[in-house]
């Protein structure tokens, strides 16, 4: 069963949006992250903000990549629920670092939105098809 037949098939809760959503969305998000990411190295160049805040932007970098290949490649809801509760974690550590610089806010916010959502999706989708 490919990647697309195996996603079909899992049980969804009612308020999983169309397949077709999330490309467009993450396009968006992704810009923002970029912009964000910049803006946030530059603050810990310039001493504005503090470096362990690179750490937590790594984590969430690498912890977002990873998704796609543990929800996909492996076809593993419990490892996917993981990851996106630790893309979660960090992208709020990321705010709180950073709620004093208003751009920065405009940019990770809705980016943590989607997330949460992302979040309370990944576990229906886990908890549905154990």
């Amino acid at each position: 069963m490919n990647t697309m037949e195996w996603y079909n098939s899992l049980q969804k809760p009612f308020f999983a949006p169309p397949s077709w959503i999330f490309g467009p969305v993450w396009s968006v998000l992704y810009i923002c992250i970029v912009f964000a990411i910049w803006l946030s190295v530059q603050g810990v160049l310039a001493g504005t903000l503090p470096k362990k805040l690179l750490i937590i932007i790594v984590t969430n970098i690498v912890s977002n990549l990873l998704f796609t290949p543990l929800q996909f490649g492996l076809k593993s809801n419990a490892l996917a629920l993981v990851d996106i509760c630790v893309v979660l974690l960090t992208v709020i550590l990321w705010i709180a670092y950073v709620k004093q610089q208003q751009l920065l806010l405009w940019l990770l916010i809705p980016y943590a939105v989607w997330v949460a959502f992302a979040t309370v999706l990944q576990l229906s989708i886990t908890l549905l098809n154990r």
